[in-house]
């Protein structure tokens, strides 16, 4: 009995000896502002990338909105006026429109007495200018998107360069604990370029299709207008 009373109390003993292990947590601004300043460089840079990019994306798509607004009956007025030789009367209603659309229209009419391939040619001319005008700065998306996985990867890079460093200089001692600590907090700068990357990738994406609606109507529109020249008079 009195063994079994030491046991117990070795044991009990023992118990209270172990280490009590505890999870430890940590924050997603822990984990960004824990990388050292070549990881808080980064990791900046990154943000100024993702504002970049979400700005041009609502700048541009409510632009190209905008510009894909056209009257279904817009066609039918003009083709009305021409037919009756009211070429002021078109003029003023493509400008009430103010739309790439209409632009062409009205620079189709303008033209109106020269051989049709010149007219034709003075449309191209301006759905250039129009593209390019729906267009601008879509390339600062497209190349955010590339860039943006590359500079969290060369976050990485150095996080792991100075890990191995930090190694290194300590003869082999450094504690795990702080290794692996440096080395995931490095992998978060590759995390945040991931997504700063697949959000402009998917914008882009967005944007250009978005434009190509507005584009085809630009073309249909310049089609029905060339045919309105050549309907016999």
């Amino acid at each position: 009995m009195l063994n079994s009373f030491f046991q117990d109390g070795t044991e009990e003993a023992l118990d209270n000896l172990e280490p009590e292990v505890t999870e430890k947590t940590l924050s997603i601004m822990e984990l960004l502002m824990n990388g050292g300043v070549a990881g808080q460089i980064i990791i900046a840079v990154l943000f100024v990338l993702l504002f970049v990019a979400v700005y041009i994306y609502f700048e541009r798509l409510f632009a190209v909105k905008s510009a894909s607004k056209m009257d279904h009956n817009f066609m039918n007025q003009i083709r009305d006026n021409v037919a009756t030789g009211n070429i002021q009367a078109a003029k003023v209603l493509c400008a009430q429109q103010s739309s790439p659309v209409s632009r062409l229209t009205e620079k189709g009419i303008s033209r109106i007495g020269s051989p049709l391939e010149d007219i034709n040619t003075a449309i191209e001319n301006a759905g250039r200018l129009e593209v390019y005008k729906l267009e601008k700065n879509v390339s600062i998306l497209a190349t955010i998107a590339g860039a943006a996985p590359m500079i969290g990867f060369l976050g990485t890079v150095i996080g792991m360069v100075l890990a191995f460093h930090q190694l290194a200089t300590s003869s082999g001692q450094a504690e795990m604990g702080s290794l692996a600590e440096g080395i995931y907090t490095a992998m978060t700068t590759t995390v945040a370029g991931l997504i700063v990357g697949i959000i402009a990738y998917m914008g882009y994406n967005h944007l250009v299709v978005k434009t190509d609606k507005v584009v085809h109507q630009m073309e249909a529109t310049a089609v029905d207008f060339l045919d309105l020249l050549n309907e016999p008079a």
